[in-house]
């Protein structure tokens, strides 16, 4: 006999709430990339050179060249990346983000990818699941709030959206 598991009724699931849009700008020409010595995937890195925030909870910018992104990169088209970098919203409050995700594209959108070409809307699958850290007062509530995200790549720069899970 099978167990029959209900879902509980006394928790609504969770929300999300636009909360801001970071657009990150990446240098022209080619990435770092090597294999590292007995292991299956390519590591990558590129610098952030700038960025904007833009939304209804954050405003700002990214701080030039206090980052970038270190993603692992197999020839299935899977990717974990993590970014670190500094922001400056507004107000003048510095925040630094660390941006953890996946990614996947197809072999061939890898390849475009590469060569920096601007893909279409959903040609790939990227989620991120940021944590913050900012001095405390009125900016504190990043520390205290899950967030997760969605990207694109856009030749040079990314595009990414953050909700504030509710």
């Amino acid at each position: 006999m099978t167990a029959r598991i209900s879902a509980p009724t006394d928790l609504a699931p969770p929300g999300l709430e636009f909360a801001f849009r970071l657009t990150l700008h990446f240098g022209e020409g080619p990435r770092t990339r090597f294999k590292p010595a007995f292991q299956d995937f390519t590591r990558g890195f590129v610098s952030v050179l700038s960025g904007e925030i833009s939304g209804p909870r954050l405003t700002g910018h990214v701080v030039p060249q206090t980052g970038g992104d270190w993603p692992r990169i197999w020839k299935s088209g899977y990717i974990e990346f993590e970014a670190h970098y500094m922001m400056e919203i507004s107000d003048g409050t510095p925040i630094y983000i660390c941006n953890r995700g996946i990614a996947y594209s197809s072999p061939e959108t890898m390849r475009r990818i590469e060569a920096g070409e601007v893909l279409e809307n959903n040609e790939t699958y990227v989620r991120i699941t940021p944590r913050f850290e900012v001095p405390g007062g009125p900016h504190d509530w990043l520390v205290r709030t899950v967030f997760v995200g969605k990207g694109e790549r856009r030749g040079s720069h990314s595009v990414f959206d953050y909700y504030a899970v509710t």
